[in-house]
Parts: structure tokens; C-alpha cells; sequence
């Protein structure tokens, strides 16, 4: 239980500094909300906790295919704003069509053979 709340800690640090740098200035905070360091932990922690090159390999490669669909909410959401609409309709909307983008994108790589 300690080791749980001790990655719950981490993660959440992590998360609210990127967040006060962002504040300061939104270059940094693009610059450290762009690097991958929820995979980056999540790789961390799944071999702390199962010992497995193996999966790590293979989350790793899932994660690979999945930020090309990820980029459509990077895509959607400026031009949203930019048309003035409500923050949250905005985000939801960016959010559905970033979904909607995965889904595709698992349905095109089992075509081709390519299992995540």
C-alpha cells in the first residue's frame, strides 16, 4: 500500500509542477507536457513491479502507435478555441474525436497485421 501512494505522490508532483510552469511560461510547460512522462513512469513502474523486458517492449510499442492518434486533440483543440467556443464543449469534442482517432487507429493496424 505505501509503494502505491508513494507512485501516486510522484505522478501527482509531477503533474502539478508541469501544471506552475505552465503558468510561468507556456513554452517550458509545452516543452515538459510533451515529453512522455506519463509512459515514461508507467514504463518505470510496470518493470519495478513486474520484472518483464517483455512487457515493458511491448507497452512501449502500443504506446509508439498511440501517439500518432493522440495528436488529434492537440490538432482539434487550438482550432476550436480559435472559433471561440466554450472551453469545455471544446475539450470534449477534442476529446471524442482523439477517441474516435484511436479507435481507427486499432482498426488500421489489425488490418495490417499489428497487434498492440
Amino acid at each position: 500500500m505505501a509503494y502505491l501512494i508513494f507512485k501516486t505522490i510522484i505522478s501527482a508532483v509531477i503533474i502539478v509542477a508541469i501544471s506552475e510552469v505552465s503558468k510561468r511560461s507556456s513554452l517550458l510547460g509545452a516543452i515538459l507536457a510533451s515529453l512522455p512522462l506519463v509512459s515514461y513512469l508507467g514504463i518505470i513502474w510496470l518493470y519495478i513491479d513486474t520484472g518483464s523486458k517483455a512487457q515493458v517492449a511491448q507497452v512501449s510499442k502500443s504506446i509508439f502507435w498511440m501517439v500518432i492518434p493522440s495528436l488529434s486533440f492537440f490538432i482539434t483543440l487550438p482550432v476550436l478555441l480559435k472559433m471561440e467556443l466554450n472551453f469545455y464543449i471544446s475539450l470534449a469534442i477534442s476529446t471524442i474525436v482523439m477517441v474516435t482517432v484511436y479507435f481507427g487507429m486499432i482498426v488500421i493496424l489489425q488490418r495490417f497485421g499489428i497487434n498492440i
